[in-house]
């Protein structure tokens, strides 16, 4: 009896390690936006479901969505770097100061396609940012759509027609453009943007069609601008990042399925999962009645060249900083020419 107690104890001994082993690490993962939105059913839940698979369950997510870890949306980023949260979905814009080189995809008119300029981002971060996520590995880097005016009570076809009007601006460069453009910017994250409508705080917000539907802005708006042409008059660069201690803790085995769903090819394909709630988004604002106007290409001119002094003041400001921002300028417009063609 006493043999086959002692058997039985080393093989307890000897199976507890690979149990231990096999249980699945479970990484929470925290956002801003409902669990409707389509960032969380689009891009977040799918990728989960990935490294779940492709770990053989060795990862799993556990996702709060809506702040749920608590905090307001720009303290994700400090939530990830002090390991409240594993990893997060967030805009660097709702950070300023923080991403001043990677700022440069914010500026207006710079950012074409989703994909190309998601590829470029990344890249770009990179090779000339990635000072940035000092505390962070970066799961991938991307850009939204083109932002669209949203506006309660006015029509706006004519640069004349902001004047004075109090705008929800997305970022520190997003505040600078309305400004420019002749309209008073109200900064704020997304989630505050449906009260400060319904009660006139502001008179419309600038953002991507796709953010409508899961905030009912365009139930609160009956006019809608667009800013045709090549490049976007403004898009916000959003980034999924891991807190990089955590990644280190991981084996390699995990660590490579973790380095299998990041990288530029990641970035862009989270773009691309945008592109149809984009298109949802601006559909149910014209089956609700509102009106959509696409300024005409003269019209256009004059808000790029409204605009400019933006992009002259950002150049100015990093170079004061004691990089080259020119440069800077230069080779991130560059590379999101170079994945465009």
């Amino acid at each position: 009896m006493k043999v086959r107690t002692l058997a039985l104890g080393v093989l307890a001994s000897v199976l507890m390690p690979a149990t231990a082993q096999a249980e699945a690490v479970v990484l929470k993962v925290a956002h801003f936006l409902p669990p409707a939105s389509p960032a969380h059913t689009k891009f977040i839940v799918p990728w989960c479901e990935r490294i779940k698979a492709e770990s053989k369950g060795g990862l799993e997510c556990q996702i709060y969505p809506a702040m749920q870890l608590g905090g307001t949306p720009p303290q994700l980023l400090t939530q990830v770097r002090d390991g409240v949260a594993d990893v997060v979905w967030t805009l660097p814009g709702y950070t300023a100061g923080r991403f001043p080189v990677s700022e440069v995809f914010e500026l207006p008119f710079i950012t074409t396609g989703r994909e190309a300029s998601s590829r470029a981002l990344w890249d770009f971060s990179q090779s000339r940012a990635s000072q940035e996520f000092a505390g962070m590995k970066p799961i991938a880097t991307w850009v939204t759509g083109p932002y669209a005016l949203h506006l309660r009570d006015h029509d706006v076809s004519t640069l004349e027609g902001l004047a004075g009007l109090k705008v929800r601006a997305p970022s520190r460069l997003g505040t600078k453009l309305l400004a420019a453009l002749g309209a008073t910017p109200v900064g704020m994250p997304v989630p505050q943007m449906a009260e400060s409508l319904s009660k006139r705080v502001i008179d419309g917000a600038l953002l991507p069609w796709e953010v409508l539907p899961a905030t009912k802005v365009h139930e609160l708006t009956r006019f809608h601008v667009e800013v045709s042409g090549d490049r976007a008059l403004l898009a916000a660069t959003m980034i999924f990042v891991m807190n990089e201690k955590k990644y280190d803790s991981l084996p390699i085995d995990l660590k490579k399925v973790i380095d299998a769903n990041s990288g530029r090819e990641t970035s862009a394909w989270v773009s691309a999962q945008f592109v149809e709630p984009d298109e949802d988004g601006r559909k149910r604002a014209q089956e609700r009645g509102n009106a959509v106007r696409a300024l005409a290409a003269d019209e256009v001119a004059k808000w790029q060249a409204a605009a400019g002094p933006v992009t002259a003041g950002w150049v100015e400001e990093i170079t004061a900083k004691g990089m080259d921002g020119r440069s800077l300028h230069e080779e991130a417009r560059a590379l999101i020419d170079k994945y465009s063609k």
